[in-house]
C-alpha cells in the first residue's frame, strides 16, 4: 500500500484529494497536446498564486479535463474549480483564437457543471488508528497505513 502523506496548516493536518472532472461547454472537442500543454502551464501558475492548491495529476480527453487535486479544509471544492475555470478560460481564448470563434457570445470554455469525488484513506486504515488511539502519546503519533 502506498504511503499516504499529510499536508499541515497552522491549525491542521489534512489528506484532502479530490477527483475533479471538468467538461467544455457544448462537449466541444478543444483539446490536443498544444492546448493541453498550455492549459497545464496554467495550472502550474495557479498553484504558484495559491501555493495551497497542489495539482497531483492531471490527464485530458479531447473535451475534458480529469484533476488529482488536494485541497486545504479552509477552501471549498466549488472554490477551487472556480479559480480553475475562470483562469484558464481567459488565458486559453488570449492563445489560441479558433476558441473565440467556437465560443463566441461566452467568456468560459467550460460548461457550469463538474464532477467531484473524494480520494482518502481507507476505512480499514481509519479503523486501525482509532483502534490504536491512546497506545501512543496522546494524537501525536504517526497513522501506521502498512
Amino acid at each position: 500500500m502506498e504511503e499516504v502523506k499529510y499536508s499541515k496548516q497552522s491549525n491542521c493536518v489534512y489528506h484532502c484529494h479530490y477527483h475533479i472532472v471538468i467538461v467544455t461547454k457544448y462537449r466541444k472537442k478543444i483539446f490536443n497536446s498544444g492546448v493541453y500543454g498550455f492549459f497545464k502551464k496554467r495550472l502550474i501558475e495557479i498553484q504558484e498564486h495559491y501555493p495551497q492548491i497542489y495539482f497531483i495529476e492531471q490527464n485530458h480527453d479531447r473535451d475534458y479535463i480529469h484533476l488529482l487535486v488536494s485541497i486545504p479544509p479552509k477552501m471549498s471544492v466549488g472554490s477551487v474549480v472556480r479559480i480553475i475555470k475562470s483562469n484558464t478560460a481567459r488565458d486559453l481564448k488570449k492563445q489560441y483564437p479558433f476558441l473565440k470563434k467556437c465560443y463566441f457570445g461566452t467568456q468560459s470554455v467550460w460548461s457550469d457543471g463538474y464532477f467531484v469525488s473524494t480520494v482518502g484513506v481507507n476505512e480499514a486504515v481509519i479503523q486501525r488508528y482509532i483502534e490504536y488511539q491512546g497506545r501512543e502519546d496522546l494524537g501525536q503519533a504517526l497513522l501506521d497505513l502498512k
